[in-house]
């Protein structure tokens, strides 16, 4: 069996709509450049607020991927 490295990274998603469309457009964008994630973490939520309404959703994400070579 062969030894795996992983590196951890942390990323923020923001979206209109919900926490879960945040997550997945942080996921999606890492995606592009990243190979090989294997686990995503939130680690914190919030939201943006305007005049007292929320007007965004922002996650946090602790995203591991694995290193090659």
């Amino acid at each position: 069996m062969e030894n795996s490295v992983y590196k951890i990274i942390e990323l923020v998603g923001f979206s209109e709509k919900s926490w879960e469309d945040a997550a997945k457009a942080a996921v999606s964008t890492a995606d592009k450049t990243l190979r090989d994630m294997r686990v995503a973490q939130v680690t914190e939520m919030d939201m943006r607020l305007e005049d007292n309404r929320i007007v965004g959703y922002r996650v946090k994400l602790k995203v591991s991927f694995k290193l090659e070579g």
